[in-house]
């Protein structure tokens, strides 16, 4: 059994009273008005051409307004057109077509004008436009010839109607085409194929239009396909494939995009319109579309997906909509994405509309036009249809841009003004009327009107009044009492009294007084209070055999002098009562149960106030199903909830609770919890009031006093807990005075003059009584006045005018309508906090090293800090670097000493720089005056790791080494240290002495170093230093003399142990991927401290340290990083050692000699040289000899492309003394005739051949007859070198 939730008019209802509460006091009738535009047709007025054209506008005023109208800005005379007649008493147009004419030819701008004798009302600028309804161009279409698999787009191209026709694709034979997300209808009316398969060729394609206003529908000419396939269509074979593709010989595609085109584009929409975004793509599968916002989420309450994911529509766009959007379309092939940029403009939107203002003679008022859009609207005051400016003047009027101003208005201001604001997006007009009226106040209600209304429900008396100057009303009950105005009631400015929870004391008559300075009127209300509608025993599911009979239980309470009503719904419509059944008032019976009665039963119990509601679920089982327990095959689950709540023995303080328990479920109940509401402090909120074993059904509850109780209980197994019953029948117990007071009482000023006293408040159980409040006392604590006190209905009081920071006793006790509560305890608070008045004194400075330095000070006196003392603060800044070159940010820093301290440090300072320091006392309220400043210079420090680093190896005997200089000095640099480790690595690196120093201007520096050919490679880390001689000569030194320099071990800063608590002598030893550490200090045993470092990349990393814990490693470093290092008291970060920086090992060395130093390379390239020096040789000779060459072995220039040669093949005569058909190019590019007069000897027998001077071969090649003697003279030509390497082409 459920109740439902109460059917949606119930909070329609509710939501409809409360719109009203703010609406404009209406003028009555019988007084003089000006007129108020009330109905008009909307901006963009489309008619249909076969109608009589209706442009509406209705006003009201007093007198009655006549109208008149423009179109296009000019007068229309209605008069004279017998076809336009205006509505009596109205101004209405009507158009009629009955006896000819075009509407055509009424189409414009057209504006109504509301006028009497007080001003004149404008309505909207309405552009009139007839629908069109084009006929579809004919047009013959070819059969759209596709491969399968290949995308395909439709177009459809309808013609431009008014408005725009719906378009949908069916077939020829008005077949519906199915769509899906490989076919489907873009939002331009196309059709879509993500792939074309066979099947899509079984029918045509027509792309229809409706035209709305004609109600017509246009068929375009339909498209055929013929798809080619590589496979015959078999439908069984694809539906039964897993892989319908493969299946089809179709191969797989990644996805693109059909609609829109490339991967980018924007889009612009105006505020409050949807939004709708598209993106259709191809592909083999068919891609599936994702859509994304850039930089956040997609408003799920807003947007929706479209069209199988293609379309994203956005509803009711605002301006945080706009921002970039992707749709993502992907397949097992890829994925593509585009992007749409999307703006919001808007057109001009209500921030304050200007409403009509009524006045009484010597009044002010005021008329205010805002709005706003994308781009800013202008504004534009009229007065009675003109603009203002051309208005005759008004001393009484002053127009401040979206303000018109009205001061000692008279009579002769009565008008209508109109606020025209707009953009290039649209426009808004707003009629405001000003009334100058002296009306004693009347009401404009019936008398004595009657309101019943349901118990703990919301209601509203109304009381509509009117009067100017605007009556002042009050609300009264019973005739007697205070002004009703707060805590449970509220009145509106319309006159309506809401009472937020009806009780049964709320009954009664209430009578609003409206008063002025002509008189005063009054009306009555009687209220009366009714019990509400209520299900107490619900009907329950049943599970029941057919042909047996079933009963629905549906026991209802009511207030007896409403009428009941109890109806009965099956699967939420009517039920039939028919033979088979019988209605009483407290149930429904079935008897032979059919199969047809299955469903779920909802019991309606209804008064004219309310209703209440309560279903059940019959289950019909067949007839060889006869289970014994309905329930015995199920699994374990939730108890069902406890039902049929009662309350017995009644006393003061207790009540005892009786409840039948609910199914288990086929899982004990092992606890029962009871909770209850209260109505007055947190109704309708629910409280765990005690727990019971699972094994009782009743317990006797302990009450607090004047508390009006509902219980309800819940049942726990081991698989969860039930609903909550239905709630038990309300009790209130009697009330007492307070037995306790509020609790965490506070006093803390807001303001240096006041202070603010808190506490936390009562809640139901506590309060005892009705009216809960609570008496506030406090005095002066060292005076010992007397107490002063006040009664407050809420949380907090203010106390004002109070001295600067003084403390206060105060006491709050709790008091209800039965007495006080028990004498409150005394905290103490204080007042409000002042700026401090002084500054701290004989400020000195000791600098530690040259990134710290030590301060004292004096002490303010306590009656100068005006509040209670957080810190001593000094506000310090890089007033410059000694490095005149070096910029430097004066952006202003501070450390923060806490409580009365007398001394501090200030640590992580730039090295050789100028600074400047002031000190400050810091209270609650804030700084206050600032010491005077003083200035101090930070020695050289340790300089950071040089920015680049870079090793070239040009050959075996020399690296080159480059360096940028470091990014932060830190000093004067001096000279450049190196460091090598032989590889494998050993320890301790060794160091090149007296390295190069460069000058701070250079951008880069090089230095050399020559070790011997059997040298391994060496990991070179360099550091720059600040050597108090500058080296300014490169030297080069070999790894034997470095070797005799002492080893280096680490980074280590030299510091001399201060007198007070410092940190100093911080050691690094670096390896590649770790690095030790250690320190001195001069803390006590037990101190922690924090290991921070960061690398080049500027990711921090801290290390807390427990106290003698030294030396720390530090892992997970990287090779070749360059990183910075301090440490710090855990307790006091301000207490840091100085800033270090190191660099640890190079993890990689080049080992591999460059190729051209190779020995082997090296003799290949000789012997190369050597040989072709003698092939050159060889050839010489042999030209000087005038001796013949075969045709294969002096080809020295490659042939003129033929196409014959492509293959790399010659092509030989098959004739003696032929010649070759393509001349032949010389080694110098230029082209020799075929018969030269400079030809050598012949060579070989029948044959010619031709050399040029430089020797050639531009003859023909001939093909000796005697194969034998061929071969014989090149047997003989083998023994050359030349002849060898030829022979082997």
């Amino acid at each position: 059994m459920a109740r439902p939730q109460p059917p949606p008019w119930v909070h329609a209802a509710v939501l409809l009273c409360l719109l009203g509460l703010g609406g404009a006091i209406e003028i009555p009738k019988d007084l003089s008005q000006p007129p108020t535009i009330t109905k008009q047709s909307v901006k963009d007025h489309i008619v249909d051409p076969r109608d009589n054209i209706l442009i509406e506008c209705e006003a009201k005023g007093n007198p009655a307004p006549s109208f008149h109208w423009t179109r296009n800005s000019r007068f229309f005379n209605v008069a004279k057109d017998p076809r336009v007649s205006m509505r009596r008493r109205s101004g209405t147009l009507v158009i009629d077509f009955r006896s000819g004419g075009r509407p055509e030819e009424y189409e414009g701008e057209y504006q109504c004008f509301a006028r009497n004798k007080f001003g004149t009302a404008l309505s909207n600028r309405i552009r009139l436009q007839v629908s069109k309804s084009p006929l579809w161009p004919k047009e013959n279409l070819d059969p759209v010839v596709v491969q399968e698999g290949a995308p395909l787009t439709l177009q459809c191209n309808p013609p431009p109607g008014l408005p725009s026709p719906v378009i949908f694709w069916m077939s020829s034979s008005m077949e519906p085409i199915t769509q899906d997300k490989r076919v489907s209808q873009g939002h331009n009316g196309d059709l879509y194929f993500s792939n074309v398969m066979v099947q899509d060729m079984q029918t045509d394609y027509s792309c229809n239009a409706r035209f709305h206003f004609t109600h017509t529908i246009q068929q375009k000419n339909p498209f055929t396909l013929k798809v080619l396939t590589n496979h015959p269509y078999n439908d069984s074979s694809l539906r039964n494939h897993p892989d319908m593709y493969s299946a089809r010989g179709v191969s797989e595609r990644t996805p693109s995009f059909m609609y829109p085109q490339g991967t980018a584009s924007s889009q612009m929409v105006l505020r409050g319109m949807d939004l709708l975004l598209e993106c259709i793509a191809s592909g083999v599968p068919t891609p599936d579309i994702a859509w994304y916002k850039k930089g956040g989420d997609l408003p799920s309450d807003k947007a929706k997906f479209e069209n199988f994911n293609k379309a994203l529509r956005i509803t009711s766009v605002s301006e945080e909509d706009s921002g970039e959007y992707f749709c993502l379309a992907s397949n097992k092939m890829g994925s593509i994405r585009h992007t749409i940029s999307v703006r919001v403009k808007a057109a001009p939107y209500w921030l304050d509309e200007p409403k009509n203002l009524i006045l009484a003679p010597g009044e002010d008022g005021r008329l205010v036009c805002r709005a706003n859009g994308n781009p800013k609207p202008t504004v534009q005051w009229m007065v009675n249809g003109e603009p203002l400016q051309s208005a005759p003047p008004n001393p009484n009027r002053e127009v401040a841009g979206d303000t018109i101003i009205f001061r000692d208005t008279q009579i002769s201001s009565r008008a209508v003004y109109q606020c025209n604001t707009s953009n290039e997006h649209g426009y808004l007009l707003a009629n405001a009327f000003v009334s100058v009226l002296d009306v004693p106040p009347r009401m404009m209600s019936p008398r004595n009107q009657l309101i019943r209304v349901i118990l703990y429900n919301r209601t509203r008396l109304d009381c509509p009044f009117f009067g100017s100057p605007i009556p002042t009303l009050r609300w009264f009950k019973n005739g007697q009492g205070s002004n009703l105005d707060g805590g449970n009631y509220h009145v509106y400015e319309n006159g309506s009294l809401e009472i937020k929870m009806i009780r049964k004391e709320d009954q009664g008559i209430y009578t609003c007084v409206a008063t002025n300075i002509l008189g005063k009127a009054e009306n009555q209300v009687r209220l009366e209070v009714k019990d509400p509608t209520r299900i107490f025993r619900m009907p329950e599911d049943q599970v029941v055999k057919r042909g047996t009979t079933v009963q629905l239980e549906c026991r209802v309470k009511h207030d007896p002098s409403l009428k009941l009503t109890v109806s009965w719904l099956k699967d939420d419509q009517p039920l039939y009562i028919g033979n088979r059944m019988k209605k009483e008032d407290d149930s429904l019976t079935i008897f032979g149960v059919a199969e047809r009665d299955q469903g779920s039963y909802t019991c309606v119990a209804s008064t004219e106030l309310d209703q209440d509601l309560a279903k059940a679920y019959l289950t019909v089982l067949a007839d060889q199903t006869t289970p014994t327990n309905r329930l015995a095959a199920l699994p374990k689950g939730r108890p069902d909830r406890p039902r049929d709540l009662e309350l017995t023995d009644l006393a003061e303080r207790s009540v005892r609770l009786t409840w039948i328990p609910g199914d288990d479920n086929n899982s004990p109940i092992t606890d029962y919890v009871v909770q209850f509401e209260e109505d007055q402090f947190q109704p309708g909120v629910w409280h765990d009031h005690s727990k019971f074993p699972g094994s009782v059904n009743s317990a006797v509850l302990q009450l607090s006093p004047y508390v009006n109780y509902q219980f309800r209980v819940i049942a726990v197994n081991e698989v969860g807990s039930s609903h909550p019953s239905l709630p038990s029948e309300r009790y209130r117990t009697s009330g007492a005075p307070p037995e306790s007071n509020p609790s965490d009482v506070k006093g803390e000023g807001t303001r240096k003059n006041n202070m603010e006293i808190t506490w936390t408040p009562m809640n139901a159980t506590s309060a005892f009584g009705p009216n809960l409040r609570y008496i506030v006392k406090w005095r002066r604590r060292e005076t010992r006045e007397t107490w002063n006190n006040a009664t407050v209905w809420g949380s907090r009081f203010v106390v004002g005018q109070t001295p600067v920071y003084v403390p206060y006793e105060i006491r709050v006790q709790a008091e209800n309508d039965f007495g006080k509560g028990p004498e409150p305890d005394t905290v103490i608070g204080y007042s409000g906090e002042d700026y401090p008045r002084a500054a701290p004194t004989d400020v000195k400075i000791r600098v530690l090293n040259s990134t710290a330095i030590s301060l004292q000070w004096n002490r303010v006196y306590s009656d100068t800090v005006q509040g209670q003392l957080r810190e001593y603060r000094a506000y310090y800044w890089r007033e410059s670097s000694l490095l005149k070159s070096l910029w430097v940010s004066q952006k202003r820093q501070q450390a923060g000493f806490p409580g009365d301290r007398l001394r501090g440090v200030v640590s992580r300072l730039f090295p050789y720089s100028n600074y400047k320091l002031e000190m400050v006392v810091v209270n609650g309220r804030g700084d206050g005056p600032r010491s005077e400043t003083k200035e101090f210079t930070t020695p050289e420090g340790v300089p950071s790791a040089p920015r680049r680093f870079r090793v070239r190896q040009p050959n075996l005997q020399t690296i080159n080494l480059e360096w940028d200089h470091p990014e932060h000095p830190n000093g004067i640099l001096t000279g450049y240290s190196l460091r090598y480790l032989p590889s494998p690595p050993t320890w301790p690196p060794t160091t090149v002495g007296a390295t190069g120093a460069v000058s701070s201007t250079d951008a880069t520096a090089t230095a050399a170093a020559a070790t011997e050919a059997t040298t391994v490679p060496i990991i070179p880390t360099v550091a720059p230093t600040t050597i108090a001689t500058t080296v300014a000569t490169t030297t080069t030194t070999t790894a034997a003399a470095t070797m005799e320099s002492p080893p280096t071990t680490g980074t280590k800063t030299h510091e001399s142990a201060p007198d007070e608590q410092s940190i100093w002598n911080v050691t690094v030893h670096p390896n590649s991927k770790w690095a030790n550490i250690t320190w001195k200090h001069n803390f006590g045993p037990g101190t922690d401290f924090v290991v921070e470092y960061i690398d080049s990349n500027h990711t921090k990393k801290t290390v807390p340290v427990k106290a003698q814990a030294q030396p720390i490693q530090l892992t997970d470093l990287y090779p070749g990083m360059t990183y910075t290092l301090r440490v710090y008291s855990r307790d006091n970060e301000g207490i840091s050692s100085t800033i270090i920086t190191f660099m640890t090992n190079t993890a990689y060395t080049n080992n591999q000699p460059d190729i051209v130093t190779q020995g082997w390379f090296i003799g290949l390239m000789c012997a190369i040289a050597l040989l072709v020096l003698i092939l050159l040789i060889v050839c010489f000779i042999k030209r000087s000899r005038g001796g013949k060459y075969p045709g294969r072995m002096c080809q020295v220039v490659p042939l003129p492309e033929d196409p014959k040669e492509e293959d790399g093949s010659f092509d030989y005569s098959d004739e003696d003394n032929k010649p070759l058909q393509a001349s032949q190019t010389s080694l110098d590019g230029t082209i020799k005739q075929q018969e030269s007069d400079d030809s050598l000897v012949d060579y070989g027998e029948g044959g010619e051949g031709q050399f040029n001077e430089d020797g050639s071969f531009i003859g023909q090649y001939t093909v000796k007859k005697d194969k034998e003697e061929t071969e014989g003279n090149e047997s003989s030509e083998a023994t050359s070198p030349v002849n060898a390497i030829y022979s082997l082409a």
